[in-house]
């Protein structure tokens, strides 16, 4: 049975990933479509430069008109977040990206999109899920390829244009013209180097990229925009005397930033710096969203502007739903994926990597002193993350003793509450707090600390490796 996790299906090309799973997936959504009576109003489809990405796609697409339901398909490599603007632009119930995000290159995988762009709940997966269990091959109804590229139901668009103009209206364009930036981008070989360079060399940047040609390896790494990943970006930054650098995850909805002294900036503190920005550079109010995994500073700016801070579970669904429900001006998670109120309720690299070009550029600053004010403002917390992997037994194993025997390590120091919504989470005073749970995306337990130093931080992750026995991945 395939699986969903906070991501989207995702599996290794040739082992799950297969032409046969993308049919019985795209089947059961079609299925999905005609019971809740929304199958004329159809479908758009999107995909990235991981291999079999555009392939796949276009076996979706056979499944879709073959079941009649009306499909546009962008036919090229673009960032996941237009998939989900276009969804939202054209009203359509459904979207679908082929791209497994920042996953290893030998795994591929779909996102579904609900209406207005969102990431399809635990609800709507759970019932495609359930679904795809009573399917065989002989269910799958599906034109031939032949049939399918002339078929009135299947509308190309090649053209990215409406959605760059939808993030350059939201900037002030003017601000960054005459900041005169230099600027390093590292699409990591993934899908973001059109659209981030037409937004900024519009806004008059001097940009310099790297990383760009179409690799399906992704030159050996990990196409995820973190510190360790980012050596090349770093290199860049400082050789050319760059005011920042930005990177984008392979299908561009998170990103990670290098600044101007060659530091890696965390998804965490362009969390806090962005929501500074929106509040006292924009004068927007609202409150902020991150889930349980994300820094507590985001709680100490919005205490300090009489704001809240809502938190949910791990999965940006989670995100997106509490800010339609709060009004909250952005949400975002530690794992590098942030969203603004007024684009789409997801994930988008291209348009939070133009929002810091801009805070930078009207904060008449470099980078580093942004992040330095904000420390002085807030104080500091430093967060460890880790993750370990496991075998199938010893996954059963850890999941009776931490979830079911709530069998929790002798911290040294005295807990103030424990949530077992999603995970584990135990909060300490002063926002210290640790997390324990099992990823949605990849094979791994992940354990998250946060605390005033990094000696205490990585001091609390160490607690825990040691209580379960964890051997890093």
């Amino acid at each position: 049975m395939l699986q969903f996790g906070t991501g989207g299906w995702r599996a290794v090309i040739g082992d799950e990933f297969t032409r046969a799973n993308v049919r019985l997936l795209t089947q059961a959504l079609a299925d999905q479509m005609h019971a809740e009576g929304v199958a004329e109003r159809g479908l758009v489809i999107a995909y990235d430069r991981r291999f079999l990405s555009d392939v796949a796609a276009w076996w979706a697409v056979e499944v879709l008109a073959g079941n009649g339901i009306p499909v546009r398909i962008i036919t090229r490599p673009v960032p996941t977040p237009m998939c989900m603007w276009t969804v939202k632009q054209q009203g359509t119930p459904y979207g679908m990206a082929i791209t497994a995000s920042h996953n290893p290159a030998l795994y591929n995988g779909i996102k579904v999109f609900t209406e207005g762009g969102r990431d399809a709940t635990v609800e709507v997966t759970d019932r495609i899920a359930a679904r795809i269990a009573d399917l065989t091959e002989d269910d799958v109804r599906a034109l031939a390829p032949h049939e399918v590229r002339s078929s009135a139901l299947v509308t190309r668009q090649r053209s990215i244009n409406w959605y760059l103009d939808a993030i350059l209206e939201q900037l002030d364009v003017e601000t960054i013209r005459h900041a005169h930036l230099n600027i390093v981008l590292d699409p990591m070989f993934g899908v973001a180097q059109t659209a981030m360079q037409t937004v900024l060399v519009t806004a008059r940047c001097e940009l310099q990229v790297i990383n760009a040609r179409h690799d399906p390896l992704f030159g050996g790494r990990m196409p995820s925009p973190a510190a360790g990943s980012l050596e090349p970006l770093r290199h860049a930054v400082l050789e050319s005397g760059a005011d920042l650098g930005i990177a984008t995850d392979g299908d561009a909805d998170r990103l990670g930033i290098i600044d101007d002294e060659g530091a890696f900036l965390s998804p965490n503190q362009i969390l806090v710096l962005l929501y500074e920005y929106l509040l006292t550079g924009k004068g927007w109010e609202g409150p902020v969203v991150r889930n349980l995994s994300t820094t507590h500073m985001l709680d100490r700016v919005a205490k300090a502007h009489g704001q809240e801070c809502h938190e949910v579970p791990v999965g940006f669904k989670w995100i997106s739903s509490k800010m339609a429900e709060t009004g909250a001006i952005i949400g975002g998670e530690s794992s590098g994926g942030l969203t603004v109120r007024g684009h789409i309720p997801g994930k988008d690299g291209i348009h939070a990597g133009s929002l810091l070009v801009e805070a930078v550029a009207a904060s008449g600053k470099k980078l580093s002193e942004l992040y330095a004010d904000i420390v002085e403002r807030y104080g500091e917390l430093v967060m460890e993350e880790a993750a370990y992997g496991y075998t199938p037994e010893r996954r059963e194993t850890l999941q009776q003793q931490i979830f079911t025997q709530h069998d929790l390590p002798a911290f040294d120091r005295e807990i103030d509450r424990i949530s077992w919504e999603d995970g584990c989470k135990v909060y300490f005073a002063d926002d210290t707090w640790v997390t324990i749970r099992f990823s949605g995306t990849e094979p791994v337990i992940r354990v998250f600390a946060e605390a005033a130093s990094g000696e205490e931080a990585a001091a609390l992750a160490q607690t825990v490796r040691a209580h379960y026995g964890l051997e890093a991945d």
